[in-house]
């Protein structure tokens, strides 16, 4: 079992950076893959992105290539995910996950944070 806390979302202006944490909790966390998802309103649940704990291996959505940065501290057992250059179309309540391979696909996941939203003002 494994369990997972957000935080650090809020409300920013385009243009703004923001640092989302998912703090995670439980036995064999560093066998994970940790994820990244976000929901908009009305929309699919959609991958953003996602890093393993032992080597440290990236996996980014082409929508947020180059903008956002997906790292973690194993000491902490925290994952990060720094946003910059936010614009409208990155509001949403963003998840963490985890589970024991990368997918692309939400269903895929096994474990769930409770989401932090993420607002972006024009």
């Amino acid at each position: 079992q494994v369990q997972l806390v957000e935080s650090g979302g809020g409300l920013v202006q385009a243009g703004d950076s923001l640092r989302l944490a998912c703090a995670a909790s439980g036995r064999s966390v560093s066998s994970y893959v940790m994820g990244w998802f976000r929901q908009a309103p009305g929309k699919e649940r959609e991958f953003v992105a996602a890093i393993t704990w032992r080597f440290g291996i990236t996996n980014y959505a082409v929508s947020v290539k180059g903008r956002f940065t997906i790292s973690r501290d194993n000491a902490k057992n925290t994952v990060y995910l720094q946003m910059n250059s936010l614009n409208p179309e990155d509001a949403a309540v963003y998840y963490c996950a985890a589970d024991r391979t990368l997918h692309l696909s939400s269903r895929e996941w096994s474990y769930w944070g409770q989401g932090t939203h993420v607002t972006v003002s024009s």
